[in-house]
């Protein structure tokens, strides 16, 4: 599983262009598997278990990460910029990209310093004070190369730090990704929907689309959240903490979550082991908020991995975390399928 996050994070995908990882992940499906691709983008995933299910319950995690797109080449060449998600600007400059489908290297710049004013240090830029340089001289050498639309990732690089932490770009959320490959790759008790969604980092539109097609009565949304675990934030404020397990939320923006799978995730991590934590604050949101809304309506949970840096090139998860929303997915999956507690 691991593994595959780490190839999964290297493979660009902003949300409209997730091709990569979709086809990264039919690649590497069983071939039993029931495979089928709307015309979004979104992958759904059938795959036959033991036992018939007493319900019908969906598996969801989205392909897409935040990124930028080119809006505009100057006369120098230079390549302006859009976000693609919740992009916080404070994280961009000088940060390593690489644009369109050649993946072409390039680097965010800002007016230097010392030609900047007193009161322009002190505010956050605007995303049009930025650009990306690619090394060319001029606007026509740079369309050569470059074509208005083309999208810009991270520079990726995963890396480990200190003791079981790994820090990459999109993370968020080739994790989910990752854990529901790993599912299918493995004999299942129940039969399974799985739903591979795009352009989630923009309203969760792949979501609904995919939700309303696979009719569930449950859905499971396997996702990454923010961990403010850091100096200066006050503990009720840090919404969650890494290294202390899968983070089930009871409300987030977009969804109130279904209170008795709720309870029900806390039962199975008390007997099963599993740490576990909630949300200390009502914050962000996913495909639940989507998925919830499908036809005559979908009780849904959220199972996510603590994340710092959420959004930002170099995201951090910790391994036993990753570890942690693996195994209460899978046990609350098959206990929603048998329609224990429920």
């Amino acid at each position: 599983m691991l593994e595959h996050l780490k190839e999964l994070c290297a493979l660009p995908g902003i949300s409209g262009r997730e091709q990569g990882v979709r086809s990264y992940i039919l690649d590497h499906l069983p071939q039993e598997c029931e495979t089928h691709c709307d015309a979004l983008g979104n992958l759904l995933v059938h795959k036959k278990g033991r036992c018939r299910p007493a319900h019908r319950l969906l598996l969801c995690a989205h392909m897409d990460e935040v990124g930028l797109i080119v809006n505009h080449i100057s006369s120098e060449g230079l390549l302006g910029f859009t976000c693609v998600g919740g992009i916080d600007v404070r994280v961009l400059i000088a940060r390593q990209v690489f644009v369109g489908a050649e993946r072409l290297p390039g680097v965010i710049g800002l007016k230097p310093v010392h030609l900047t004013k007193q009161e322009e240090r002190k505010k956050i830029p605007d995303i049009d004070d930025l650009y990306i340089d690619i090394g060319a001289q001029n606007a026509e050498e740079a369309k050569q190369f470059v074509r208005l639309g083309d999208s810009v990732t991270f520079r990726p690089g995963v890396r480990m730090l200190g003791e079981g932490v790994i820090e990459s770009k999109a993370i968020d959320d080739r994790m989910g990704c990752a854990v529901l490959l790993n599912m299918l790759r493995c004999d299942l008790p129940y039969d399974m929907d799985f739903a591979f969604t795009v352009q989630e980092e923009v309203g969760a539109r792949g979501a609904r689309a995919a939700a309303y097609a696979a009719e569930p009565e449950f859905a499971i949304i396997v996702e990454t959240t923010t961990a403010a675990d850091v100096i200066g934030v006050s503990e009720r404020d840090r919404v969650c903490e890494q290294g202390r397990g899968a983070v089930v939320p009871f409300m987030d923006r977009g969804a109130i979550y279904d209170r008795a799978l709720y309870e029900l995730a806390f039962d199975i991590a008390r007997r099963e082991e599993i740490p576990i934590q909630t949300k200390t604050k009502v914050a962000g949101g996913n495909d639940a908020g989507s998925v919830q809304e499908s036809r005559g309506g979908v009780r849904c949970i959220a199972v996510s991995a603590p994340c710092r840096y959420l959004h930002a090139p170099g995201v951090t998860v910790h391994v036993s975390d990753i570890q942690a929303v693996a195994k209460l997915t899978e046990k609350l999956a098959e206990e929603i399928c048998e329609g224990k507690g429920i």
